[in-house]
């Protein structure tokens, strides 16, 4: 049941990034300034902040709006870092919980209801959540939907070029190597997922989405304007350098020992003064 509802949740996340794509917001673009004067609580109260934050940060850097995203991504996944680290004490619990998770598995196989109560007992007892690994995404999502409006919405992050890509124009509308910017997306995509999943036991649904969502992230980047995708390649970055000093590098199986032969001089001189 639990594994059922993170995966409803990580879908879920799924479903709104790909609405998301194919919903343009359908007013024009404005300034910053009039983002403070709009009907709209959301964009008066949070995209204005976010945008706010973008100008700014572009003023810092000489008007280099795809910098001024890689300092929000850093200041972004900064905040969260915590839920990080508890994200990854709470993934070695469970590793260590495994063997008992797989003794209660087997005991109450007939009985999924009794499984999953004693599965209950096993995390309340260690104090272990299941479903921490989904508490970074849902952080996220709001920051993700804000980030969206404001490029969507603010004229001089749509209308600015950084690297030679238009930060307000979609893959699918640019030229040829616009689709770049989608292919690294997914690139840094899959190796965050294989990172985590040398690190953490995966099987079933979740184990083929670590190859399902770099695919879905290339094909909505492409549809993203520019800025979007370039947020994730900035926080997937992020996540591998934090992933890599976190977790480590993934333990080898250790192989075991070989038995030590018997030295062939001594057991002749024993055989020997036996005779």
């Amino acid at each position: 049941m639990l594994r059922n509802r993170k995966w409803w949740i990580v879908l879920g996340a799924i479903a709104l990034m790909t609405l998301l794509a194919g919903c343009a917001p359908a007013t024009q673009a404005i300034t910053t300034e009039q983002m403070a004067d709009s009907g709209s609580w959301w964009t008066r109260n949070v995209v204005y902040w976010f945008s706010l934050m973008l100008d700014t940060f572009a003023d810092w850097f000489g008007g280099e709006y795809g910098l001024s995203i890689l300092l929000l991504t850093i200041i972004v996944r900064t905040i969260i870092l915590p839920l990080m680290i508890k994200q990854y004490k709470n993934t070695k619990a469970m590793q260590a919980l495994q063997p008992e998770m797989q003794k209660i598995r087997e005991k109450f196989k007939e009985d999924p209801r009794k499984q999953q109560e004693e599965m209950m007992k096993l995390y309340q007892t260690n104090q272990v959540n299941p479903l921490a690994g989904c508490l970074p995404l849902i952080v996220q999502m709001p920051i993700f939907i804000a980030l969206y409006n404001s490029i969507y919405q603010n004229v001089e992050i749509s209308s600015h070029s950084f690297i030679g890509f238009q930060l307000g124009t979609s893959p699918s509308q640019g030229e040829w190597y616009y689709y770049i910017i989608p292919t690294i997306a997914a690139i840094t995509t899959l190796i965050q997922s294989v990172m985590m999943s040398q690190q953490q036991t995966m099987a079933g649904p979740m184990k083929g989405l670590m190859y399902i969502f770099p695919v879905l992230i290339f094909v909505m980047a492409i549809n993203f304007p520019v800025a979007l995708p370039l947020y994730w390649i900035y926080s997937n970055i992020y996540t591998i350098v934090q992933n890599y000093f976190m977790y480590g590098k993934p333990k080898k199986k250790e192989e075991p020992a070989p038995e030590p032969t018997p030295k062939k001089g001594k057991g002749k001189g024993k055989e020997a003064r036996a005779k």
